[in-house]
């Protein structure tokens, strides 16, 4: 049997992982800093292979079956998956991709994390409803090896990277949805430490389930007494099962299912209503769910928010997932469907042509190409910059690195999540009326994916973070960086000697002084009601440009090379950059005028 790495995937394109990773990115140079110095590409490529090889033998055969078997509840009260699920989630973690970017010393690989990021794309494309529990599981961790004691690293973290506990994030009420301040789960401080956990959490993904040996839920809640609003908001470890002082899991804690919410996409994940303190199950006799406090009091949303930037990070890396691989396949499907003859062809005696010779069905696929291969680009370009902000040998890069990552993460969260959508609706157009039916996978994908827009905050929720805090903070020093960061790609394309990157460098140019312009318009002037009005707009406004200078870097890294891959890049890098960037012009305009037509709507005029 071939390896993964030298045959053709409709997942990914291993070649353009490559390109990203080793062409554009240069992660080698990456093991010259002392917390990579054990690894080199060899490694880095045999985790991409055996990344590979895992999603393709263990999460893809099972996508389509637990998307048409749900999670259900069972007879005794227990959440039933199909049992292909736990075997694969087996298989990540005993390759030790649970800890794939972690500290050695916690028992992670310790890899770069834009590496982890790229070995963790294939199971995302795979099989977005299985890699929900590994998602989480790592972010769970990640935030607790950053904010939590000692203690609780080793009694739930190490589990965790062993893949023998799993872990989820109780934000969202069923009263206050993403307006975490209304949030009303609250935490009673007890004699020995611990708290009692009463309340009830909704749209809790992997809340409930028999795939791990324990459940770790990270549950936002109050303290009676602490401040009013997000500032009152504490954050807890709120295990399935109690812990003894060994580490044995012991009897069940008060955390209890309350319901299954049935979703258009990501079937395979198990998503619940949790109660916390019900009086099911009573530990020791005593009302409430057993938690322990993470940190400090009333600095929980602070502390949650590091797995949140991360989960939107790794929400952009999905939807490029879902909307890379329906791109595989409807390439795959336009090279085999033949229908219709050329217009050239005389008459209806020609041989029928395969669809993709007619310029439609590539303009379609091209499409798709500049979308899914410029969010991959954008959301590995994010994980290098947190390896820059961890590693970077200097004290300004690393602060450097943190400024961008805050003002890029509102767009590698939504304008995948937007864009590789429209790559999933353009990949059940090119495959005509099979598109649609379910025994094609482009159906599955678009279903799946047209959950990113919501999950980890709304694109309303990433407009109003970019325009209303990340272009602002500092007076407005993050976003000077980004622009400095695209003007010097524009010079680098200029300095070429002219041709294509040189004109497409001007298009770019001007649309980023646009911008810069247009934000100090909407500054400006006093009503900050009126500015954050039309901030999806500004977002994707953004976003297009952003990403435009993600495909004019791409275009600067294929300089002087040959081949029909690198033909590929260029012509994808042109498209984007003359059907794609255009869209922002007027976008930026209504944005100029201060239009209030959306503000000034009034409820009974609808």
């Amino acid at each position: 049997m071939s390896t993964p790495a030298l045959t053709a995937s409709s997942l990914l394109s291993r070649r353009d992982l490559q390109f990203l990773l080793h062409e554009w990115l240069k992660v080698e140079e990456l093991c010259d800093r002392p917390r990579f110095a054990d690894h080199s590409r060899d490694t880095f490529d045999e985790v991409l292979t055996l990344a590979e090889r895992i999603a393709t033998d263990h999460f893809a055969p099972h996508n389509r079956e637990a998307d048409a078997n749900e999670p259900h509840i069972g007879p005794d009260g227990t959440v039933v998956l199909i049992p292909e699920v736990a075997p694969a989630l087996a298989a990540f973690a005993d390759a030790g991709l649970m800890g794939g970017a972690m500290d050695e010393a916690v028992g992670g690989i310790q890899l770069p994390q834009v590496v982890a990021s790229a070995a963790f794309a294939w199971f995302q494309a795979a099989n977005v409803g299985s890699s929900a529990y590994p998602f989480l599981t790592v972010a769970a961790a990640n935030m607790l090896l950053v904010n939590g004691s000692p203690e609780q690293i080793e009694t739930w973290v190490r589990p965790m990277i062993e893949g023998r506990f799993f872990g989820t994030m109780c934000l969202s009420e069923t009263q206050a949805g993403s307006s975490l301040a209304d949030v009303t789960t609250r935490a009673e401080p007890q004699d020995d430490g611990s708290y009692r956990v009463f309340g009830t959490k909704m749209w809790i993904s992997g809340g409930e389930h028999e795939l791990a040996e324990n459940i770790v839920h990270l549950v936002l809640a109050k303290i009676p007494g602490g401040p009013p609003g997000v500032k009152g908001i504490s954050l807890f470890v709120v295990p399935r099962l109690l812990v003894d002082d060994d580490g044995a899991v012991g009897e069940r804690n008060d955390v209890v299912l309350a319901g299954l919410n049935h979703k258009m996409g990501f079937r395979g994940t198990v998503n619940t209503v949790l109660g916390f303190g019900e009086g099911t199950h009573r530990p020791g006799g005593a009302a409430g769910a057993v938690g322990y406090l993470v940190g400090e009091p009333h600095k929980g949303l602070a502390y949650m928010f590091h797995m949140m930037n991360e989960a939107r990070i790794g929400v952009g890396l999905g939807a490029a997932c879902l909307g890379y691989t329906g791109y595989l396949k409807a390439l795959q499907y336009a090279r085999e469907r033949p229908q219709g003859r050329t217009l050239a062809a005389k008459g209806g005696t020609a041989p029928q042509v395969p669809i993709i010779e007619h310029a439609d069905v590539k303009r379609m696929l091209l499409a798709q190409k500049s979308y899914v291969e410029g969010a991959m680009g954008l959301v590995l370009y994010c994980g290098r910059l947190v390896d820059e902000e961890q590693t970077a040998p200097d004290e300004d890069a690393r602060a450097r690195a943190a400024l961008l990552l805050d003002v890029l993460t509102p767009i590698t969260k939504s304008w995948p999540s937007q864009w590789c959508v429209t790559a999933n609706d353009l990949a059940i157009q090119v495959h005509g009326g099979y598109g649609y039916a379910r025994e094609y996978d482009v159906e599955q994908h678009y279903r799946d994916n047209r959950l990113n827009p919501i999950h980890e905050g709304t694109h309303g929720i990433q407009g109003l973070d970019l325009l209303g805090r990340k272009v602002t903070m500092r007076g407005g020093a993050g976003l000077g960086l980004l622009a400095e960061t695209i003007t010097a790609t524009v010079d680098r394309a200029r300095s070429g000697g002219g041709g294509q990157a040189a004109a497409h460098a001007d298009a770019l140019a001007a649309s980023l002084a646009r911008l810069l312009e247009v934000t100090g318009t909407i500054w400006g002037q006093p009503d900050v009601e009126a500015a954050l009005a039309n901030a999806t707009a500004y977002l994707e406004a953004a976003g297009h440009i952003v990403v435009a200078w993600i495909w004019l870097e791409q275009l600067l890294a294929v300089d002087g090379r040959d081949g029909a891959f690198y033909d590929g890049k260029r012509q994808a890098a042109a498209y984007f950059l003359r059907y794609e960037l255009p869209k922002a012009g007027p976008q930026l305009d209504l944005l100029a005028s201060l239009d209030r037509t959306t503000l000034e709507m009034q409820d009974a005029w609808f």
